[in-house]
């Protein structure tokens, strides 16, 4: 995971996500700052801005930090604060992070990871040969904590997850990619082998 800059909501959003939202939870007596009494029966406005969010990212995973391709259906609007905790945050552009759909489920309604859009950089490190992360060993002790318990919760080590971030980087290495391709489909990745010196 490396720091994402929030991006601007698009000219649609007001009309087409917050205003309606608002408006039923006005409707249905919903409190913005309570949970909603049944998070199931929210409308799924924000599903009208999906493609926005992932043409406004790049593509790109909040969390697992890869491109994917919008016809793939891999897509979710994660909402950073879970939506069945805070009404009124269901429908606001500035707590959505664009999220494969594995990560999304991962992250489910917790709250005990880090905010991309509020991380420092270098808060994760990544071993490029093996594709392992691990929090950066020079953090405080309060926010190692809190990186390793982001890595736990969205299964950041899962074999596959190292897997391919090694492969991604052995690309590279191997000339299927250059570096603008590893840029674009693995920043993370891209990212370390340039901290690192390997670029």
């Amino acid at each position: 995971m490396i720091p994402v800059a929030e991006k601007p909501e698009p000219a649609v959003f007001d009309d087409q996500v917050r205003q309606p939202g608002l408006k039923w939870l006005q409707a249905n007596s919903v409190a913005l700052d309570q949970p909603p009494p049944d998070p199931a029966k929210l409308p799924t406005y924000w599903r009208k801005t999906q493609k926005e969010l992932w043409t406004a990212y790049d593509g790109v995973c909040a969390y697992l930090c890869i491109f994917f391709e919008w016809p793939l259906g891999a897509h979710s609007t994660d909402h950073f604060i879970a939506k069945s905790r805070l009404a009124g945050q269901a429908y606001e552009w500035s707590n959505f992070r664009l999220s494969c759909l594995g990560m999304n489920r991962a992250k489910n309604r917790f709250d005990d990871i880090l905010d991309p859009f509020e991380i420092e950089a270098d808060t994760f490190v990544l071993n490029l040969a093996t594709g392992d992360i691990n929090p950066n060993p020079q953090l405080p002790d309060d926010m190692r904590k809190l990186a390793e318990a982001t890595i736990e919760r969205l299964g950041l080590r899962e074999p596959d997850t190292t897997e391919m971030r090694a492969r991604h980087f052995q690309d590279y290495l191997e000339h299927h990619v250059d570096e603008h391709h590893l840029k674009r489909w693995s920043p993370f990745v891209w990212y370390e082998a340039r901290r690192q010196g390997l670029l």
